[in-house]
């Protein structure tokens, strides 16, 4: 079964949206342009997660893409018409933070999405687009996809999450040599250092494989998915007895033994369980607060 939000699905003109059997799966879909993050770009993916995160329809989102590659990154003409940096003065230069604070915002939305994100990448994954996949939980790749701080190349430092989230990922020293010189990675060496899970020989086993991983989380109950992941990330920010901390109150927060009970049972029966899905929210201004 096929659905999707169709107001948001058919309003898209960076991307095209489905969900089907609980897995969204989000294509980048401008390949004439290689993927580029233009001003359409970040509010039409600020709104397909927002929209994601608050249905509580979806269990899984994968993101893939059209094209030769991935994503080139941030469009450079984006700066010289539709998005002025303004360093001329005081004023200017704290509306560049706030600009930045608000694009950092969207990809953190990937990290705290309700469910978790599994990235897709062909080709090439450059600038911007590192600072997006940084920010998924699982990343698969194709042998000739390859990774690159295009930042420093163009005079400036990566400013969307790349640098704070992939010395997270991969050795602090193998991050400093890409940041510093603008190398690629190969997806090989990627697979080497931890930042993708799996390497395949093409597009097209990339996505049935992105695909069929989304599946499978989609089938394990979305509060226990939910769970796994704010324990995941906590864990990774906190000291080791801060997060065990942590683990009770979530897991005491959501035991479910109706949950364990039809997970145990649809084990033995040989057949997908039938889980609650996660609640739809609300903002007070929808409930009238």
């Amino acid at each position: 079964m096929n659905t999707a939000n169709p107001t948001i699905a058919s309003s898209l003109s960076c991307f095209s949206l489905t969900t089907t059997d609980h897995v969204a799966h989000l294509v980048l879909n401008r390949p004439e342009a290689l993927n580029t993050m233009n001003p359409a770009f970040w509010r039409e993916l600020d709104q397909v997660l927002t929209s994601l995160h608050k249905d509580g329809t979806a269990r899984a989102l994968v993101i893939s893409s059209t094209g030769k590659h991935f994503s080139a990154g941030m469009a450079l003409e984006t700066f010289g018409g539709a998005i002025a940096m303004d360093d001329r003065s005081a004023e200017g230069r704290a509306a560049i933070f706030d600009l930045l604070t608000d694009m950092q915002a969207t990809f953190t939305k990937l990290e705290t999405l309700r469910i978790p994100v599994i990235a897709a990448i062909q080709g090439g994954c450059i600038g911007g687009a590192v600072d997006m996949v940084t920010a998924c939980c699982i990343r698969y790749a194709t042998k000739d996809a390859f990774f690159c701080i295009q930042e420093i190349n163009i005079g400036m430092v990566a400013d969307v999450g790349t640098l704070q989230r992939l010395p997270k990922l991969i050795p602090l020293g193998v991050v400093k040599e890409l940041a510093y010189t603008g190398r690629r990675l190969s997806a090989q060496k990627a697979l080497g250092y931890g930042l993708v899970n799996e390497v395949f020989d093409s597009p097209e086993a990339l996505l049935a494989a992105a695909l069929q991983c989304a599946k499978e989380i989609a089938a394990k109950p979305p509060v226990a998915i939910w769970g796994t992941k704010q324990v995941i990330h906590y864990a990774r920010d906190h000291t080791v007895d801060d997060a065990l901390k942590q683990m009770g109150w979530v897991q005491g927060a959501i035991w479910s033994n109706a949950h364990v009970r039809e997970a145990v049972t649809a084990t033995r029966e040989k057949r997908a369980g039938n889980f609650t899905a996660l609640s739809e929210l609300q903002s007070f201004r929808e409930i009238g607060l």
